[in-house]
């Protein structure tokens, strides 16, 4: 019942590696302080209790989540320029606020996806300008100057400086120094033709007692172990491999050498750690420890 009820609310399975909730959350304290008090400083309290929860909205983005194509710096930006010019524009043209914030929305959303640059929280920026109070009506198309464009930047300064502390969660995204590689999928499921080959072994009916059923699901337990390690990638000198683990444990490395044997326990890779933790560090480890480490290829972007 409850398996049913995650999959209908959509309850994700895995949560984010602990080191990368406590950066999320310390980037975001970061990230808000500084919007909050300039805001404060420059149009005073009311004024920035008005505008802040957007800009809450995108700490959320460019701090949880970097790696978005919401969270970019084109999108934050863009976002909330234009959805602050229709926010303006809409409460200084339709008397009825009611509709003027509703439109305000709608023709956000609708810029955001002309200029390419949906960010959701610029939805929050449009409809500040027309339910924010006097203090935001005061500011006219200057609203969309400071705070607005304003905020966005040192959000985005706050961003670039906090992320690139971590090398697995580096911002703007393209500042990533490697493209991953496409690979096939090598994780191996239980199919029919594992399940057939273990039945034909027991030479048994369907109608199958506890014991036998054990011994054939063992079997298929072998008989996939025995085709992922087959499945194995084939790691090659010179070229670059990723984890793909989240947080502190992500790490790149290189096989700068390798000594090749017929025995799995006597074939090596030297490899150096090319990002992450330990870097430039090197190490060594059979082929196959190597491949079962191994999430995805990466190749280094061109200078």
């Amino acid at each position: 019942m409850l398996e049913r009820i995650a999959r209908l609310t959509g309850l994700p399975s895995n949560a984010a590696h602990p080191s990368e909730q406590l950066a999320a959350t310390f980037g975001g304290l970061i990230g808000i302080f500084i919007v909050l008090a300039c805001t404060t400083w420059m149009l005073g309290p009311a004024a920035a209790i008005a505008i802040v929860p957007s800009m809450g909205a995108s700490a959320v983005l460019v701090f949880a989540i970097p790696h978005s194509v919401f969270a970019q710096p084109w999108a934050v930006l863009v976002s909330h320029i234009v959805s602050a010019i229709v926010g303006v524009a809409c409460y200084k043209l339709i008397p009825n606020p009611i509709f003027a914030a509703a439109l305000a929305v709608a023709l956000a959303i609708g810029a955001m996806h002309l200029t390419r640059s949906m960010h959701p929280p610029g939805g929050a920026t449009a409809l500040a300008a027309v339910i924010g109070g006097p203090a935001i009506h005061a500011l006219s198309f200057n609203y969309v100057i400071f705070p607005v464009a304003i905020n966005s930047l040192l959000m985005l300064l706050a961003a670039v400086l906090y992320n690139n502390l971590f090398p697995w969660r580096r911002y703007p995204l393209h500042r990533m120094p490697f493209i991953t590689q496409p690979k096939q999928n090598n994780r191996a499921t239980v199919d029919d033709a594992a399940l057939h080959s273990a039945m034909s072994k027991l030479k048994v009916m369907i109608d199958i007692d506890p014991d036998e059923l054990r011994t054939l699901l063992q079997d298929v337990l072998d008989t996939q172990h025995e085709q992922a390690r087959k499945a194995l990638p084939e790691v090659q000198l010179g070229r670059y491999y990723c984890n793909d683990k989240p947080g502190q444990q992500w790490s790149v490395r290189q096989i700068i050498d390798e000594r090749r044997s017929n025995n799995p326990e006597n074939d090596l890779v030297i490899y150096r750690i090319a990002d992450g933790a330990g870097l430039n560090r090197t190490d060594c480890c059979t082929r196959e420890e190597f491949s079962r480490w191994v999430g995805s290829e990466l190749k280094p972007k061109a200078k």
